[in-house]
């Protein structure tokens, strides 16, 4: 999903996740309603919002073994998981140093860390990107790459790079609305013979 911010995004990613209900219209799953699925369309679900609270005297694999614990996972399939993402996120090195020394973009990929933790089949991201430099970014579009071969993925940004390269289909919403459903060569078409440039001499 590709807008601007204000445009509905997160209200939308809310409504993915049930954290909000739909005032008008069905989401669906496999045609049923996710409202009827309860826990076992939860359980499906790995959900990074916005803005993510952790503690910042945890470490990363601490912070995961807790909610791994809250998801009721097995703690010894639980560890091996955890190291498994952080190496998928290039934080193995760091795994058992306080979170409240890491920079913003190093706690924006234990987000995506808890995210994966439980190797959902469904991944809802918002705004994933934010805080990480453009090395990071571009270690995230492969990530993201790989991850599709395998479950659904669904990325809200207003960042246009960030997915390009990796989407085969993009939702673009202006005003709250569907301003575009279609893969990315598609939209771009629509630009034909209206964009052009020129070389200063």
């Amino acid at each position: 999903m590709l807008a601007p911010n204000g445009a509905g995004k997160t209200t939308l990613m809310k409504m993915l996740v049930t954290l909000m209900e739909p005032t008008t219209g069905t989401i669906l799953y496999n045609q049923k309603m996710i409202t009827s699925l309860g826990e076992s369309y939860r359980e499906q679900i790995g959900y990074l919002p916005q803005q993510f609270g952790y503690y910042k005297h945890y470490s990363p694999k601490k912070y995961l073994r807790y909610l791994a614990a809250l998801k009721g996972m097995d703690k010894r399939i639980a560890d091996q998981r955890i190291d498994e993402v952080l190496q998928m996120v290039a934080l193995t090195e760091v795994k058992h140093k306080k979170m409240r020394q890491f920079a913003g973009g190093m706690i924006q990929r234990v987000d995506i860390a808890q995210a994966l933790l439980a190797d959902p089949n469904i991944l809802i991201l918002d705004e994933p990107t934010a805080g990480l430099d453009p090395k990071e970014r571009a270690r995230f579009r492969h990530l993201l790459a790989d991850l599709s071969r395998e479950r659904i993925i669904i990325i809200s940004t207003h960042i246009v790079s960030d997915i390009e390269s990796v989407a085969n289909q993009i939702i673009m919403l202006k005003n709250k609305r569907i301003l575009h459903k279609a893969d990315p060569a598609s939209i771009c078409s629509t630009l034909d013979q209206k964009v052009f440039e020129t070389v200063l001499t």
